[in-house]
């Protein structure tokens, strides 16, 4: 059954997490909302237990924790008031059949009053959306290079966030089985090659997929692919120009762009381009609460640019 907030009440809702760099995101579009009463926002380390969490019963909890973490805060919710919205940013549901997974263009339907929605990691988004279009081609497993900014490290002191080890520098890490291989790969049903690398910029990602095509196909129609799945998405902007991680930095749309078919046509790459904090996790969060509780997916979202490919097409 759809949970459907009134357009003049709003949906109480708690945040566990709100000290690390999502959740801050997170916090800064709830602010912005209106349809939200934020009754709580504290840190993993605040000493509120789970049981503490779940007794303020609430409509709606964001889980902003750090993987493996979630579990506690679920059981107690879920125990306390069964009919609560949980958003789990983390990866410890995103391959678990009994949750939905919380990736807006392609299951909207499955999350309109979903209870238990998993986030998509920020790799596994853009990775994803570049990739959709052209699973029905493939001859192969495609191939996914990756570079993040170091927030995507969290806050906790590691090489990968650490300003001495990044300088002038690129660091390969997890170049086989990493968690948003796997997810991509469940999600889409093909097997994925994924190389992720950080950079010593803050804040975005830019995935360069390549794929093989089992027969050859031309430009023009893959770019009529594109734009065929997302003209009308307003999230998602197409065009044809190689989108850059400078100009996503702050925006909440996924960009996709830089689409090149070999002469022979059997070979296609394309870029796309995300920004971690906000369409790869915090603004994802709130598309999905929206559709959970029955308000519009994008209310909330701050919608002042103009998709790429309304100036392209």
């Amino acid at each position: 059954m759809t949970m459907t907030t009134p357009s003049n009440e709003r949906a109480s809702l708690g945040v566990i997490g709100s000290r690390g760099y999502v959740g801050k995101e997170l916090l800064a579009l709830v602010e912005g909302h209106g349809g939200f009463d934020l009754r709580l926002s504290v840190s993993a380390r605040d000493g509120k237990t789970p049981a503490d969490i779940a007794a303020e019963k609430l409509d709606a909890y964001v889980l902003a924790v750090p993987n493996g973490q979630s579990a506690a805060y679920v059981e107690a919710i879920t125990a306390a008031r069964p009919d609560a919205v949980i958003v789990d940013l983390g990866a410890d549901y995103r391959f678990d059949d009994a949750w939905v997974y919380g990736q807006p263009e392609r299951l909207r339907a499955k999350i309109a009053g979903a209870k238990h929605i998993a986030n998509p990691g920020c790799y596994a988004t853009a990775t994803q959306l570049a990739l959709s279009p052209l699973v029905s081609l493939l001859d192969g497993p495609p191939s996914a290079f990756g570079v993040s900014g170091y927030s995507g490290a969290g806050t906790t002191p590691s090489p990968k966030n650490d300003p001495a080890v990044l300088a002038d520098n690129l660091l390969p890490y997890s170049l086989t089985s990493h968690i948003h291989e796997r997810e991509v790969s469940r999600q889409l049903g093909c097997r994925l090659f994924f190389m992720p690398h950080v950079a010593p910029f803050f804040r975005g990602i830019t995935v360069t997929v390549s794929v093989a095509f089992r027969e050859a196909h031309e430009l023009p129609a893959i770019d009529a692919l594109y734009r065929a799945a997302y003209d009308a998405e307003p999230m998602v902007h197409y065009s044809k120009e190689a989108p850059l991680v400078r100009d996503i930095a702050g925006k909440h749309h996924v960009a996709i762009g830089g689409l090149d078919v070999s002469r022979d046509g059997q070979h296609a790459v394309v870029i796309a381009t995300i920004d971690n904090l906000l369409g790869g996790a915090a603004t994802q969060a709130v598309r999905n609460l929206n559709l959970a509780l029955g308000m519009p997916e994008l209310r909330g979202i701050p919608q002042s640019e103009a998709p790429l490919h309304a100036a392209t097409s």
